[in-house]
């Protein structure tokens, strides 16, 4: 193989500052739309006037939709983001979810409220299956797990804006005006991500577009083990995408991936949107029930990011096994009569165990594979994953329509955490969760079948 370094420190710091600042704010708005529906369920159950007669079943039925919208988009955009690139894949997602969260903001009844949702979640779907694998492809290779946790946050980070938005805004702009906020991104995150968003050269060299790698490995001064003509060629001649995830190497440990995302959003979502319920039903006021909220979110941004630093040293199998029986172990202590302090820094822990969780769970599965089946890794940890997203919502709602007391609630949610304990822990490690090198990279893609 022949190989032609090119580096630039400065314009390689620079093209990974705007990849993880685009993507970053991408999953913000992620974050805000998940969490917004769950500072709003408590007025939409209250008030019939706004989108129709709605009892807590109903609502976590509704509350489903959009991750339904998220597994369908994150799964569509894995079929294709591996051949169609990174770049498309994320400037069609933030499209797509600002249209829609600005005209879910107009829904007349809960029908269009539901299927605008859905359709939001599409594009959410995108974004978050294509924000792990580009920053994979531009992050430091000792810091990936690190810059992911960065782009990961957003997630909570968005859940902590929507959080603080519903504290102050609520009864001023309604919450139409609270979805109407997450339409945004069409306005300033679009032009930037036009703008300032580099196709991945690593991406392109899997697809055997060596020239094009060539000229954005110059331009964006990362450092490109690029391979000859004919290496190119078998290069883009291996298995892409959902193909490669089928392949001996990478089938059981895809399986087992996709089980440690289905427990950490399960939580994600159970949380954010039944949080505020359930800690009323405890007997919490309104503005105590999203202080939980509030406090569960911002946890998991800083204990994320701390986690991600352990992840980079020790690995991030070791890392998400703990996250998650940390989880468990606060939710089963919620269950007791304790001071408000004590609570709130349960509260704290839970959101690193189950947030920040699943930010490191993204991590460890954007740097486990290669190039060309990166992308279909992300979207298929995003997209099964929310078959426990999807499932979370709907299992706080049946849990509190049938009357089951707060603890038991928290019982179930705890017994979710050790079972992703124990996924954890049979992932098999590879080369490439052990972050590769570029060129360790480009063998590897051969590697692949």
């Amino acid at each position: 193989m022949n190989t032609s370094p090119m580096t630039s420190s400065t314009a390689a710091n620079g093209a990974v500052r705007w990849v993880v600042v685009i993507a970053a704010i991408a999953l913000i708005f992620d974050g805000y739309d998940l969490v917004v529906f769950g500072t709003i369920v408590s007025t939409l159950l209250a008030d019939p006037s706004q989108l129709g007669q709605l009892d807590e079943a109903a609502a976590g039925l509704l509350g489903s939709y959009a991750l339904l919208g998220v597994m369908v988009g994150a799964l569509s955009t894995g079929a294709i983001g591996d051949y169609i690139g990174r770049r498309k894949a994320m400037i069609t997602g933030i499209i797509w979810f600002s249209v829609g969260m600005g005209l879910t903001a107009l829904a007349p009844d809960t029908l269009w409220f539901g299927i605008l949702r859905f359709l939001t979640g599409m594009g959410v779907g995108a974004i978050v299956a294509t924000a792990g694998a580009v920053v994979a492809e531009f992050a430091p290779k000792n810091r990936r797990n690190y810059y992911n946790a960065i782009v990961y946050s957003g997630v909570p980070a968005g859940g902590v804006l929507a959080s603080l938005l519903a504290m102050v805004l609520s009864d001023v702009i309604g919450w139409r005006g609270l979805f109407l906020i997450g339409a945004l991104p069409l306005l300033f995150l679009l032009p930037m991500a036009w703008f300032k968003l580099p196709e991945s050269p690593q991406w392109l060299l899997s697809r055997g577009r060596v020239a094009e790698a060539r000229e954005v490995a110059a331009r964006t001064g990362m450092l490109l083990e690029l391979p000859s003509d004919a290496d190119a060629g078998q290069l883009k001649a291996e298995r892409v995408g959902f193909a490669a995830l089928a392949t001996r190497r990478y089938a059981l440990p895809t399986a087992l991936l996709g089980m440690m995302s289905f427990a950490g959003l399960l939580l994600t979502y159970g949380l954010n949107t039944w949080m505020p319920e359930i800690m009323q039903q405890a007997g919490y006021g309104k503005s105590h029930s999203l202080l939980f909220l509030l406090v569960l979110n911002l946890a998991a941004v800083f204990g994320g990011l701390l986690a991600s630093v352990a992840a980079d040293r020790v690995g991030p199998k070791q890392v998400v096994a703990l996250t998650f029986f940390l989880a468990a172990l606060a939710m089963v202590l919620l269950t007791l009569k304790l001071p408000l302090g004590l609570l709130l820094s349960l509260v704290a822990v839970a959101g690193v165990g189950t947030i920040g969780t699943q930010v490191l769970i993204y991590g460890f599965v954007s740097n486990y594979y290669h190039s060309a089946a990166r992308g279909a890794g992300v979207a298929w940890c995003a997209g099964f994953g929310r078959l426990g997203g999807i499932f979370g919502p709907l299992l706080g709602g049946l849990l509190l329509s049938a009357g089951v007391s707060p603890g038991t609630a928290f019982y179930v949610f705890a017994a979710v955490a050790i079972v992703g304990t124990l996924v954890t822990t049979c992932v098999p490690m590879t080369r490439s969760a052990a972050q590769r090198s570029a060129q360790e990279e480009l063998a590897a893609a051969g590697a692949g079948k």
